[in-house]
């Protein structure tokens, strides 16, 4: 435990708008599931390849009913620190909103909330050894020379594996492995989710940097079954997001908007037929890229929590009120993004 975070007191304080090494992070969970008892459980569910452990926070009100469930992951790729930051923002924030908002109240007991603040723990621990590794992206796995390290796990998942956007090249940050799922941290996901998939109505992968809301697929030659849906959700994410603070992020394929890829988590989830999948690129444009400064920490944050309450209010309203997401919904996450805003 870092002495930085032995002085730091009361716990109240625990300050949201700065960047966390992996030690924080895993205190900070036990700490919100001591003070939430009855809504949030911590669930170990794989190992990395450096025997740490994964672990998610399942947030829910407990009901006898069978309920559904949202994925969220962060920090897949070590370098993407926002990642981490806005994965515990949400879990702050809903936790403080669903015992006074009816709304938040009623897809907490209707849905269980899946949420994984580091996925890539090698590789984020990795990036806070010195400067020189603070751009580290990949996993720790050595590759099969033996003399470089890493595997990019947003290349890893079995999803037209290995075809487009990827290097053969193991000291690439976009070698995709040895094959697909050949990574624990790739394997722990693909089973934990696709044991029970059926329950999972959005998959949201939270990535930097662009600004952009990605839907599937990665690949040119393949386009998602429900696109439309997808593009209307994601514009209606984008347009939450600006309400907030006035940035635009872009919506699309990764091929019309950034660049094509393969072996990608969200495409992966798509294919396991989870309607709604997308990956955040949160800020900025490129002005500092991965080394976002901590104060962008607190507006990215509040701008992606109301984006990403967008997509999740859709998918709720969709199954449980038997009827796509209406305008109300999309209000109700802007006046609820307003009104942490305002806090």
């Amino acid at each position: 435990m870092s002495l930085r975070f032995c002085f730091r007191s009361p716990w109240t304080e625990y300050d949201y708008f700065q960047y966390h090494p992996m030690e924080e992070i895993s205190s900070w969970m036990a700490q919100m599931a001591k003070e939430y008892p009855d809504v949030v459980t911590i669930v170990d569910y794989g190992k990395s390849y450096e025997n740490r452990t994964i672990s998610l926070m399942r947030i829910g009100l407990k009901t006898d009913a069978k309920k559904k469930a949202i994925w969220m992951d962060c920090g897949i790729h070590a370098r993407e620190w926002i990642a981490p930051a806005f994965c515990q923002y949400f879990v702050r924030q809903i936790l403080q909103t669903y015992k006074t908002d009816t709304k938040m109240e009623a897809m907490m007991t209707n849905m269980d909330f899946y949420i994984t603040p580091v996925l890539n723990v090698d590789g984020y621990i990795f990036s806070w050894t010195n400067s020189s590794t603070r751009l580290w992206r990949k996993n720790r796995s050595p590759g099969p020379s033996g003399d470089c390290y890493g595997t990019d796990l947003n290349r890893n998942f079995d999803a037209n594996w290995g075809t487009v956007g990827v290097s053969s090249d193991c000291n690439s940050n976009i070698y995709p492995g040895r094959g697909p799922i050949s990574e624990p941290e790739a394997q722990a996901v693909t089973y934990f989710v696709g044991s029970r998939k059926e329950d999972f109505l959005c998959f949201l992968t939270i990535h930097s940097y662009g600004q952009l809301l990605l839907i599937p697929f990665g690949h040119p030659d393949f386009t998602a079954s429900n696109y439309d849906e997808l593009m209307k959700v994601g514009e209606g994410a984008a347009e939450a997001i600006w309400k907030v603070h006035g940035k635009k992020y872009r919506v699309g394929t990764s091929p019309a908007v950034l660049y094509a890829n393969s072996g990608s988590s969200r495409d992966w989830a798509r294919m396991q037929d989870i309607p709604l999948t997308f990956t955040f690129e949160l800020r900025d444009n490129g002005t500092y890229g991965f080394e976002l400064p901590q104060e962008e920490i607190q507006p990215t944050c509040e701008e992606a929590y109301s984006g990403a309450l967008h997509i999740i209010t859709y998918a709720h309203d969709k199954t449980f009120n038997g009827a796509t997401a209406t305008a109300a919904a999309a209000v109700w996450t802007t006046l609820l993004a307003l009104g942490v805003n305002l806090m």
